[in-house]
């Protein structure tokens, strides 16, 4: 097994497909099925299944997979530092954000690393937090925001703020809410039968707003499930519907283009937000950097006022 069958195996898999993933690797698609059932002999186990939709990885494939990645990054770290000097920040560095810390934070992280470690090739993702939690256990991410605030196998945790959800928008089905214009929070009781936008049951915020209402014994009215933030935010600003999310999640919106929002106090709905990464590997100087950038910048964006609804830890 070599570093150039690992790199063609990872193709293959993010490909789905053998021949989308010759034409990405500019390499005939007999030659790498024959790279592959090398592979497969030489670890006695099917790695993939092939089928008329593409393939996919078998369990034997999927820890392939991620022991793959790890190791193509810190060959790329290797390169990197070689080059720049040893032990200096350099190298590709991926992160993984979910939607609405994407919105506030990816963009001055991205300016930030910029300035301070030119070296330092970043990577983001953004995507719903499950997936960013997959990404990250799959070794695709060096680190991720997640809401959480204790270690699980494997993951290390770094616990950063907590943030309060706020109800967006409903004005035109429920006027009480913003009836009282100095208020700038909202009893969850106020929401019951409201209608609602969230995202999907899977979500986790999702998973947060059913079990906080539940434990108030307060009605909630889901209808719509939504995974999309832009949408969310739109349906809200309609005035037709309530969301609830960080307020956050409004910052890159231009202020007139913002629904109302309050704060959902009685009881609060927060969560625990966190850097993570895997304890399994080492972890370069060039990931150290970055999550003391973030780290930093989450500082500095509470403290200025820009990051509201925040409670640093």
């Amino acid at each position: 097994m070599d570093v150039r069958q690992l790199r063609n195996f990872v193709a293959i898999v993010d490909s789905g497909s053998l021949s989308k993933a010759a034409e990405r690797l500019h390499i005939a698609q007999p030659s790498l099925s024959a790279q592959l059932r090398g592979l497969e002999d030489e670890l006695q186990t099917q790695l993939l299944v092939r089928s008329a939709q593409g393939v996919t990885p078998t369990d034997a494939g999927k820890a392939l997979y991620r022991h793959a990645r790890v190791v193509l990054r810190q060959m790329e770290q290797i390169r990197q530092e070689v080059r720049e000097g040893g032990g200096s920040e350099a190298g590709p560095v991926a992160v993984g954000f979910p939607t609405t810390i994407a919105s506030i934070l990816a963009v001055p992280l991205f300016t930030r690393v910029r300035e301070q470690y030119p070296g330092i090739r970043l990577q983001i993702f953004e995507s719903m937090s499950g997936y960013i939690g997959e990404l990250l256990a799959n070794g695709r991410l060096d680190l991720a925001m997640l809401f959480r605030d204790s270690e699980t196998r494997g993951i290390s945790v770094m616990p950063l703020f907590d943030e309060a959800l706020y109800v967006l928008g409903g004005h035109r089905v429920c006027a009480a809410i913003y009836a009282d214009a100095d208020d700038e929070t909202c009893a969850l009781t106020a929401l019951a039968n409201v209608p609602i936008v969230a995202p999907s049951a899977t979500n986790g915020l999702r998973l947060l707003i059913e079990r906080s209402f539940a434990q108030a014994n307060v009605e909630l009215n889901i209808v719509a499930d939504i995974d999309s933030l832009p949408t969310l935010i739109d349906i809200a600003r309609t005035g037709d519907a309530c969301s609830i999310l960080p307020v956050s999640a409004l910052a890159s919106r231009d202020p007139a283009l913002r629904p109302p929002s309050r704060r959902i106090v009685g009881p609060h709905l927060q969560r625990p937000a966190s850097i993570c990464w895997s304890n399994s590997l080492p972890v370069g100087s060039a990931t150290v950097a970055v999550r003391e950038c973030i780290a930093g910048l989450i500082r500095e964006l509470q403290t200025e006022g820009h990051w509201k609804g925040i409670t640093l830890r």
